[in-house]
């Protein structure tokens, strides 16, 4: 029989760090995918046999007492063909578990998801902002259990397929010989142990569902896609855990006076034809109340009209953007025979009675602001 503790360079006393770091050391020089040949495959098929045994300490005892560790046919070495455990050889060659502590079984305490709510506002609210009450359906601890999931006045048991190891090997062939993998433990989903008698409110889960209210403090400016999280807001996670967040997503309704571009608010006036051609003024209803509109005389279809600071307020800054009062001038029809006098007399003085219809030039983008600095 070697000597398992000379093959892995340990004295006899080598805490179970020091035989893993060992073995680390030597499998990265001696694997057969980094040194061929037969007597480097020999040298770490030893290697393994070694970690194997010493590593497990039912079969260290039994070395240590003379006596063959494979003697209860419970696992063996590389070399005999029984298997070796393969998430070790990984810990050595990438520095997985072996490096930051012991596989195990996983925590029953987990974060809760995030949930994702959207709320319809209108123009108003996203101007100046406002207070919402959201009332949404989540997952709150088990008041019966307080999120542990046992029936009060009982507890868990250790799993008995894992053995509280939350895991469960298994051997399978390879070109190495017999790897032994690692899988969650099915009957105790990992846990490493198993409820004596679930929780009869929540069935185990530590949580229950529930409705219940929040307070959103809805900003100015937002828009339609705009998120606003609400950190801790979300459920609670399994076993009582950190909840998750609460994201709301606003969407905002269309106006049926105005319309938004950016932070901008735009809307459209009709102006009779005298009105538009003598200017007048009057009362014009905004989102900030009552306000007066001049119109210039000679205002033509198009023409726009600026109230500044009247429109939406800025999302991260201060300030607002800008209403734009459009003009549309409307042609009077269905004349009486006095209007129509009226109008044919106006034509004459204005020497209009047979105008000649005169096409516009398309002067393109470039033209226009030629024209435009002209006029200046």
């Amino acid at each position: 029989m070697n000597d398992y503790y000379a093959v892995l360079g340990v004295s006899r006393s080598a805490s179970q760090e020091e035989i893993k770091k060992a073995y680390r050391r030597l499998a990265r020089r001696l694997h057969p995918d980094v040194n061929p040949g037969p007597e480097a495959e020999e040298e770490f098929k030893q290697v393994s046999q070694a970690y194997d045994v010493l590593s497990d300490p039912q079969k260290r005892q039994a070395f240590d007492m003379g006596a063959d560790p494979f003697a209860s046919g419970g696992g063996a070495g590389f070399g005999d063909g029984q298997g070796f455990s393969f998430s070790d050889v990984m810990d050595a060659f990438f520095g997985g578990g072996a490096a930051g502590g012991a596989r195990g079984p996983r925590s029953r305490v987990q974060r809760g998801q995030d949930a994702l709510v959207r709320l319809d506002i209108d123009l108003a609210k996203a101007v100046f902002g406002s207070e919402e009450e959201l009332v949404i359906d989540t997952a709150v601890g088990c008041g019966t259990c307080g999120g542990d999931g046992a029936q009060p006045g009982t507890g868990r048991q250790t799993c008995p397929i894992c053995k509280g190891r939350g895991e469960v090997q298994q051997v399978q062939r390879s070109l190495l010989g017999q790897v032994m993998t690692s899988r969650p433990c099915v009957n105790c989903q990992g846990y490493g142990a198993t409820l004596t008698d679930p929780c009869h409110e929540c069935s185990g889960d530590g949580r229950v569902r529930t409705r219940r209210s929040l307070t959103l403090k809805v900003p100015a400016g937002v828009d339609t896609g705009t998120r606003i999280q609400l950190t801790g807001q979300g459920e609670v996670g399994p076993g009582n855990g950190p909840a998750g967040d609460v994201y709301v997503e606003v969407r905002v309704a269309n106006h049926d006076t105005y319309t938004r571009r950016g932070d901008d608010l735009h809307a459209t006036v009709e102006l009779p034809m005298a009105a538009a051609a003598l200017g007048t003024s009057f009362k014009l209803s905004t989102f900030d109340g009552m306000q007066d509109l001049d119109i210039r005389a000679g205002t033509q279809t198009g023409d726009v009209m600026t109230l500044r600071g009247l429109g939406v307020t800025h999302l991260r800054s201060g300030g607002r953007g800008d209403l734009h009062v459009h003009a549309n001038v409307l042609t009077p029809t269905r004349l009486t025979e006095e209007q129509a006098d009226l109008l044919r007399r106006l034509a004459e003085l204005r020497g209009e009675e047979r105008p000649e219809g005169r096409l516009q030039p398309n002067k393109g983008l470039f033209g226009k602001l030629r024209d435009a600095f002209k006029e200046k």
